[in-house]
């Protein structure tokens, strides 16, 4: 993504970015947030060419309809740009901590069998539709879907995938710079294998040569913003509600596949001690506590679904915590 910047800050955000990926971050996000701040300080403070205090605080006001994560995600560029001028010697007022928590996460919900189905038929049925725009949205969508839950992706890892990522042939995928800057492979399983080598075939139909392997109909990158606001239109029409503290995450599905992983390791009678690291390695996790994690999630309901004792892992839960 190449920055479009207007204001004061205009070749010192250009310089910071280029920094950002030069250390391998895409940064594709926060170049989106830190545009809106170069429009916000071009609006606000049009005569101020360094970072005060009163400019970073009226940035880092809240507002009604704002969740503390989207706050928090809209303040950490602009936090990180601070901390850049400061290391290259001009003074900028850098927010702490205080002003954005970051937040609880709540217990992940973890789809049942039944609600994986219902929304890939609500994806299923999506209608086609004639207009440019969105000739490839009923094909992409559900398959998308699929490869997020049945290889235990990222949503921007899925989102992000690149036509050479993917070996058709031998069932791979490579995940490339993705969280930590790790690259990984990722097998498919030969159902999941077969369903995108039809899904390829049809989308090279209408885009033959195309750059990622999930494109929007012009040919780029679904947005972050687009694939939330998708999911949303497809839960509702698949019925699921809110479970617990909130409504079902499209990021739920990582979850759900690593939780289902472990139910099937033990149903299979595995020891999950010497399974963990193949799951935490197949996830990208940078250590192994965020595998353990997913330990943490399920002992109830590995009890009741299973009948087992889970009192030989409790050494490993009380220290996990969930920071992906």
């Amino acid at each position: 993504m190449t920055p479009l910047f207007n204001g004061n800050f205009s070749e010192k955000l250009t310089r910071f970015v280029a920094e950002k990926n030069s250390l391998g971050f895409s940064y594709e996000e926060s170049c989106r947030i830190l545009s809106h701040f170069d429009r916000f300080c071009a609006e606000n403070f049009p005569d101020e060419n360094m970072l005060t205090k009163e400019l970073v605080t009226a940035w880092a006001h809240r507002n009604d309809d704002e969740t503390a994560i989207a706050f928090r995600a809209r303040l950490t560029p602009v936090r990180e740009f601070a901390r850049y001028l400061n290391r290259t010697g001009e003074k900028a007022f850098t927010l702490t901590q205080k002003y954005a928590k970051k937040p609880y996460h709540p217990v992940p919900h973890i789809y049942s069998q039944s609600e994986i189905a219902a929304i890939w038929s609500a994806a299923d049925h999506i209608s086609p539709n004639s207009q440019t725009r969105y000739q490839l949205r009923h094909i992409v969508i559900p398959a998308m879907l699929r490869v997020l839950y049945c290889c235990g992706l990222r949503p921007a890892e899925v989102r992000k995938l690149r036509v050479e990522n993917i070996d058709l042939t031998n069932g791979k995928i490579f995940v490339m710079a993705s969280k930590k800057h790790t690259d990984r492979i990722v097998m498919m399983a030969d159902d999941l294998m077969d369903y995108c080598r039809e899904y390829d075939r049809r989308v090279k139909r209408i885009l033959p040569e195309r750059e990622f392997f999930f494109p929007k109909s012009d040919g780029d990158a679904y947005t972050h913003n687009w694939f939330v606001v998708t999911f949303r239109e497809l839960r509702k029409d698949a019925g699921i509600t809110a479970s617990g503290a909130g409504l079902p995450r499209l990021y739920d599905f990582r979850h759900t596949f690593a939780t289902h992983r472990l139910y099937q390791w033990m149903r299979e009678g595995k020891d999950l001690m010497a399974a963990l690291p193949y799951l935490s390695s197949y996830m990208g996790h940078a250590h192994m506590s965020d595998t353990y994690y997913y330990i943490h999630l399920v002992p109830g309901q590995l009890e009741a679904m299973l009948g087992y004792d889970f009192s030989k892992y409790e050494a490993l839960l009380p220290e996990v915590e969930c920071d992906e």
